[in-house]
């Protein structure tokens, strides 16, 4: 059946008693695909019938339906003529994993970021009142985005204009972590109130029945409900904000959900319909662990083990690191979005249950909770991913930063990030917050150097530090990545250390050559005349770089690699010394262009050389960046290592 689905007037058609084999096709096809591209399973699973239900009964595209975060979107893609293409989601050029204006009408928003359905839904309903449309607009939110205050922000504005838009409660009790708190507690006793909802739906079927009548004894029937509610729970913060509250329904049975959803539609307040599913539903394996089947890789589809990095990878790194160092120091404290996993402190959790907090999907509470911590004796690692941190923009200036409050911000999938597309790339955060009074910011490059800078920003400075790190494995450890951490000083590392058989031969042939020696950052270059290259890139970058290097010793061309371990503060001097040998530098950032570092120390070069020098930045131009792997979106921002080698040749040949 779902092959034959272009859009949701052809699901309108396909029976009743066929509609619960059609759900069972969407989770095979959602399967097949995830376990081929990774992406978003477990949430998807559980809305399978919901998502059947809401095109069933709403018009599409006529009628909105906004999903919050949208990773549960896929079963609304396949039902909106995407499933030909539902095989690329997630891939270069292919679909996003989340809803997409520019793909299809029936996504009304860009999402990948939780809590601003309901304010999204509520300014699009408030426009299409003001200018005379009468569609409907549905909002749909799960119980882990409550846990972010911009939800009730829009829920108190909902209540305020008494527009009649739609809520609807997905209840499965997990976010991406497990959800803590009293929201899901609060949810959780709802389900308690069947006996007033049975009651509710038979009078409401009564009253249905009743010709003529029914529409004039309305009123009196809304206040008895109201009464109704008072007797079989004292309060609901839904009905106290203004909304009417249906709930809780099996979010798996369409026949119930299409019967609610038809009747609410007629309602002119708004409404919240509390709904219950189970996240992962109709696969064991993320049924049991739906935290690791939220966002995955590739799987096997038939026993659900998923693919891994070969080597260590820098969250696992900072995982080890900061356990070991909590063993140590009864002071640290780790405190994470709903994300314990992604960031690695589901470790942390089971070893210092008392010293880890999850916050849920409430990063601006995360960061002044942690400024808390700090000014209380602790010292905070908030750990939460680079884009996520950009809603805490407000709270790090205010919180953290102005009060010099000893918080370690763990910025994990920094720079590229693969397959999630344009909501959750990390190449905001350098130009975001180096221009932040008081803020440390650091990058780190390996294993080694990650734990290196985790003990420096908890030992060797009371100020506040930013470290950030990608989402990839980390490279090979050099020697230079145990050197010391001293502040401001960034890693200057020469070819005969990340390259040492290169170098050699380099050095031989310039010596048959009569050009001198090769060793040393400086020693007769500039009386040779001979062109080096200095590559100048962030930790994350190294990767690269290193390939580009290489790339360059091989034509026979000098060069060394200075890594900024330190973005703020910055050791000018320093740089500049280990600059001054060099004709030619590349500045290689995995961030926007516009704002960044490396055009600062560009210029820095440029107004303190006196002789002559080419200079290159390669960072990620002025636009947003969608799905790929961490190459290909590499590449397409001139930032792959081909590209890196590619830009300083050219700086050699118009030396």
């Amino acid at each position: 059946m779902l092959q034959n689905i272009h859009s949701p007037q052809d699901l309108k058609k396909i029976p009743e008693k066929k509609l619960s084999s059609l759900a069972e096709e969407i989770r095979s096809k959602i399967i097949e695909v995830v376990g081929k591209n990774g992406g978003h399973l477990a949430s998807n699973l559980g809305v399978v019938e919901l998502t059947i239900a809401l095109h069933r009964v709403f018009d599409s595209p006529h009628d909105a339906i906004v999903w919050d975060v949208s990773h549960q979107g896929y079963p609304h893609k396949l039902l909106t003529g995407r499933y030909g293409l539902f095989h690329t989601i997630r891939t270069k050029d292919g679909i996003s994993g989340f809803t997409r204006i520019q793909e299809s009408p029936h996504d009304y928003f860009d999402a990948g970021h939780a809590s601003s359905s309901i304010s999204s839904a509520l300014g699009l309903l408030a426009a299409w009142k003001l200018t005379g449309r009468k569609d409907k607009v549905v909002a749909v939110i799960g119980d882990g985005a409550l846990t972010g205050g911009m939800a009730y922000e829009g829920l108190s504005h909902a209540g305020q204009l008494a527009q009649n838009l739609i809520v609807i409660v997905n209840d499965n009790k997990m976010s991406i972590s497990r959800n803590t708190g009293s929201i899901s507690r609060y949810l959780s006793s709802l389900t308690t109130t069947a006996s007033y909802h049975n009651l509710r739906h038979k009078i409401d079927r009564l009253i249905d029945d009743i010709p003529y009548f029914n529409r004039y004894i309305g009123k009196f029937i809304y206040r008895l409900k109201r009464g109704l509610k008072g007797l079989f729970f004292s309060n609901n913060f839904f009905v106290d904000l203004g909304f009417e509250y249906v709930g809780p329904l099996d979010g798996h049975n369409i026949k119930v959900l299409e019967e609610t959803l038809r009747r609410v539609q007629r309602i002119p307040r708004p409404v919240v319909i509390h709904v219950v599913t189970k996240k992962g539903r109709g696969y064991s394996p993320a049924e049991n662990d739906p935290a690791t089947f939220h966002g995955v890789g590739p799987f096997n589809i038939s026993d659900g083990v998923v693919e891994k990095f070969d080597t260590l990878s820098f969250t696992e790194a900072f995982s080890r690191k900061i356990v070991e160092m909590a063993k140590k120091d009864s002071r640290i404290a780790a405190v994470t979005a709903a994300m314990s996993k992604g960031t690695g402190l589901d470790s942390f959790s089971r070893h210092f249950k008392n010293r880890f907090f999850d916050v849920g999907i409430a990063e601006e509470h995360a960061v002044t909770f942690a400024g808390g911590l700090a000014a209380g004796g602790m010292t905070p690692v908030a750990a939460i991913y680079s884009t996520f941190m950009q809603r805490s923009v407000d709270q790090i200036i205010e919180d953290v930063a102005m009060q010099k409050r000893h918080v370690v911000l763990a910025l994990d999938r920094a720079g590229a990030v693969p397959s999630d597309g344009e909501t959750h790339q990390g190449i905001f955060d350098i130009a975001l917050f180096r221009t932040v009074p008081n803020l440390i910011i650091m990058t780190v490059s390996s294993a080694a150097d990650l734990g290196l800078c985790l003990e420096w920003a908890v030992y060797g400075t009371n100020m506040p530090v930013s470290i950030r790190w990608p989402k990839m494995s980390c490279p090979s450890e050099i020697p230079s990545f145990s050197r010391p951490v001293e502040e401001g000083k960034g890693l200057f590392v020469e070819a005969d250390e990340f390259a040492p058989a290169l170098s050699a031969r380099l050095s031989d042939e310039m010596e048959s050559s009569g050009l001198g020696s090769a060793e040393g950052a400086g020693k007769d270059v500039l009386a040779s005349g001979r062109n080096k290259v200095l590559f100048v890139c962030t930790g994350s970058m190294y990767a690269e770089t290193l390939t580009a290097a290489r790339s360059l010793l091989l034509k026979g061309t000098e060069c060394a690699i200075f890594i900024l371990r330190f973005i703020k503060p910055f050791d000018e001097q320093f740089f500049l010394q280990s600059a001054l040998p060099f004709k030619s530098i590349v500045f290689i950032e995995d961030g926007m262009k516009a704002g960044s570092f490396s055009c600062y120390l560009e210029g820095l070069v440029h107004r303190t050389r006196e002789s002559g020098c080419n200079t290159r930045v390669l960072a990620f131009p002025d636009r947003f960046f969608g799905c790929g792997t961490r190459e290909q979106l590499l590449d397409e921002a001139g930032l792959s290592s081909a590209k890196i080698a590619e830009a300083a040749f050219s700086l050699v040949q118009n030396a």
